[in-house]
């Protein structure tokens, strides 16, 4: 993992009773530059384990005096969004990662269909700054629930005026995902961020209208699924370790010293792929195809068998 940096928290904004806004400036001073889709890993030092959960950049990229992330607070939370929401206050430190981007703008498109999905609106705070900067032809498609995860939702309404469409589930309003392909110009590219269920339709709807895969962009930043403890050996060392089951395999390498390269920590980007040498895996990425994980995982979601012992190549 990259070096980390020191920030201090110079603001938090409670959005909603469920959504925070907090914003960072660095100790030194400077802060790197970042481009729109990016995210920072922040090290949250939760009582039992130390977190490092991803979140996505808000505002401008051309300002980097400060960093503005929005946390939902979770209600099966594992401690992160939790020690956010009622633990860190203004003027307190914390280390954040480089920013890192999974997630960019496509530079040729000739129209930008955003989705967002409650907090996944949060990429696209950034994107609408530097898509009004371009002038580039996009809309906006906000699916969120007044009073709860509507955070931004008036101030965008107002900001973009037709481009907004907002759809609030407690006025029973309802995005209908097909009518976002109907009459878009050629070169259209959509890009969605939110729940599981709403980038399983699209990808599917996407697919079921002819687009090339090319043209859909989408990112998630859920924190991994619980399951049961599991056995892990790693071979070059011979060290063993027990997984609980509320901890990622990734995690329980860190908690124990093994660094392993990752950047989304949600089974998305492929950059934690891990050799394994025997055992059963129960796959949870959405990233390796069916040959490679015959031999191997991203430990950042994917599990261990309960009956043996998953035996990496670490």
């Amino acid at each position: 993992m990259s070096a980390m940096i020191e920030v201090q928290v110079t603001a938090v904004r409670q959005l909603t009773p469920v959504v925070r806004e907090f914003s960072f400036r660095a100790i030194d001073g400077t802060l790197p530059g970042f481009s729109c889709g990016s995210h920072v890993q922040v090290v949250l030092p939760t009582e039992g384990r130390t977190l490092r959960n991803a979140y996505s950049l808000l505002g401008d990229p051309r300002d980097t005096g400060v960093y503005r992330i929005a946390v939902r607070l979770q209600e099966a939370s594992r401690g992160g969004s939790r020690y956010l929401h009622e633990q860190v206050r203004v003027g307190d430190r914390l280390h954040i990662g480089a920013p890192s981007n999974l997630f960019a703008l496509h530079s040729q498109a000739r129209h930008h269909i955003l989705v967002a999905g409650g907090i996944g609106i949060t990429p696209f705070m950034a994107y609408l700054a530097e898509l009004g900067a371009q002038g580039a032809s996009f809309e906006l498609h906000y699916a969120y629930r007044s009073g709860l995860t509507d955070a931004y939702a008036g101030e965008l309404r107002e900001r973009l005026g037709e481009r907004f469409h907002g759809y609030d589930a407690a006025a029973g309003q309802r995005l209908d995902c097909t009518s976002l392909f109907a009459g878009k110009p050629l070169g259209s590219h959509l890009y969605v961020c939110g729940p599981q269920r709403l980038l399983d339709e699209l990808r599917t709807l996407a697919g079921a209208h002819g687009w090339s895969a090319g043209r859909l962009h989408w990112e998630a930043f859920a924190a991994p699924e619980p399951g049961q403890s599991f056995s892990v050996e790693l071979a070059r060392s011979g060290q063993r370790l027990q997984v609980p089951g509320d901890h990622s395999l990734l995690e329980a390498l860190e908690a124990a010293g093994v660094e392993v390269p990752n950047l989304c920590r949600g089974g998305v980007c492929g950059q934690c792929t891990t050799r394994y040498l025997s055992g059963e895996v129960e796959h949870r990425d959405h990233y390796l195809d069916e040959q490679q994980r015959g031999e191997a995982l991203m430990p950042c979601v994917s599990r261990g068998g309960c009956r043996g012992t998953l035996l990496l190549d670490l």
